[in-house]
């Protein structure tokens, strides 16, 4: 257990859930001596596919690759513009210049987080071939009226749903409206392999040269080679990239993915407590469920407004005094050196959002008493 400085235990913003079936998973790859990409990661593909309700499912290093394939397949690349949100982690801007394309950011929804069809409509410019729509914090983006938007046009929309794994929109998986989809599972996710992301699409094409490109292109699999007594020959037609996934990590997925109901339903009982305890304490709001799907409550975020007693960050010093971990809301991409130069339509409510949000803990262990402790430092502000 983590004490602070002042002695009570820490309360951390996220731990990731694993336990001893995740540890004989591992040891049983372990034991197999095949620890690279191979069998259970086929297996984690499969599982995963029938989970989001996916055609196909691609596993990759991280979530940031699968975005940076997702653009290669859907044929992005440079003079195209691809419209982003810049309230989102960097990586969802980053992945278009990966490319050779340009970001282009888009305002949000200030309930959700979100973009909607409306502000991606008042970041399109003739140059625009894709856009990303992220479901924000596992809060499901309303993708349907963008795909309607986008659709007729030609531009690929690419659902970025790193925080989405047991989000619904429309009373299925978030990602399954999608053409493609990027997932991650990086420990700050609820389902975690330590690192690693996923493809999944709809369409078999995509499918088939996302596995070729994560394994340097070449035209046969590590896993055929190693199967064969004489290797045959293998070609490389095009320039690939290392983004495969390993064994190890997909077995923790498989865990994981078998978790996966019962974490969304503790984390939502934590999150409907965090509503109850604070619904009457002015000036605070908490992010909630949208019209069209349920959020797994990935991130809680809490926006502090000017009715409050204290701003953002004098409520996080007063929460990290009483040993609670809680973190500044989602970034905003332009206003950082890596962005900061890029030409952007006015983006109001991204840079209120970011400004003014904060993420409170929320793990699936979370006591009572650590929930209390958050709510009491957050009470203690709203009444003064």
């Amino acid at each position: 257990m983590t004490t602070t400085g002042t002695g009570l235990a820490r309360v951390d913003v996220m731990k990731p859930w694993l336990g001893p079936e995740e540890i004989a998973a591992v040891a049983e790859v372990i034991e197999s001596g095949w620890v690279a990409q191979g069998p259970r990661v086929a297996a984690f593909e499969t599982a995963f596919a029938s989970a989001m309700d996916a055609r196909s499912a691609v596993a990759t290093s991280s979530c940031t690759t699968a975005l940076h394939l997702a653009l290669v397949v859907a044929g992005i690349g440079p003079g195209d513009d691809v419209v982003v949100p810049s309230f989102s982690f960097v990586a969802t801007a980053n992945a278009p210049t990966y490319v050779g394309a340009r970001p282009v950011f888009a305002d949000v929804d200030v309930t959700s987080g979100n973009v909607t069809a409306e502000t991606v409509a008042a970041a399109l410019t003739p140059a625009t071939r894709a856009v990303v729509a992220v479901d924000q914090g596992g809060v499901p983006v309303d993708l349907t009226p963008i795909r309607e938007l986008c659709d007729p046009l030609g531009i690929v929309v690419i659902e970025d749903a790193a925080c989405g794994a047991g989000s619904t929109y429309r009373g299925r998986p978030v990602g399954a409206g999608a053409e493609i989809a990027a997932w991650s599972f990086h420990p700050r996710k609820i389902l975690t392999t330590g690192e690693g992301g996923m493809l999944t699409t709809s369409r078999p094409e995509w499918a088939a040269r996302a596995r070729r490109l994560r394994e340097h292109a070449m035209s046969v699999s590590a896993a055929d080679r190693h199967a064969s007594l004489v290797s045959p020959a293998e070609e490389y037609e095009e320039v690939g990239f290392n983004f495969r996934m390993t064994d190890l990590q997909a077995a923790v997925g498989l865990v994981q993915l078998g978790r996966l109901p019962e974490i969304v339903a503790r984390r939502r009982e934590i999150a409907a407590r965090y509503r109850e305890e604070l619904s009457d304490v002015p000036g605070i709001r908490l992010v909630d469920d949208p019209s069209w799907g349920t959020s797994n409550m990935q991130s809680l975020w809490l926006e502090v407004l000017p009715a409050y007693g204290t701003d953002r960050e004098g409520l996080l010093l007063s929460l990290a005094s009483a040993g609670v971990s809680a973190r500044r809301g989602i970034m905003a991409a332009h206003l950082h050196p890596a962005h900061a130069g890029r030409d952007h339509a006015p983006l109001p409510v991204t840079e209120r959002l970011t400004a003014h949000t904060l993420i409170l803990p929320l793990f699936h262990q979370m006591t009572d008493a650590d929930l209390d402790r958050v709510v009491d430092v957050v009470r203690s502000h709203g009444s003064q």
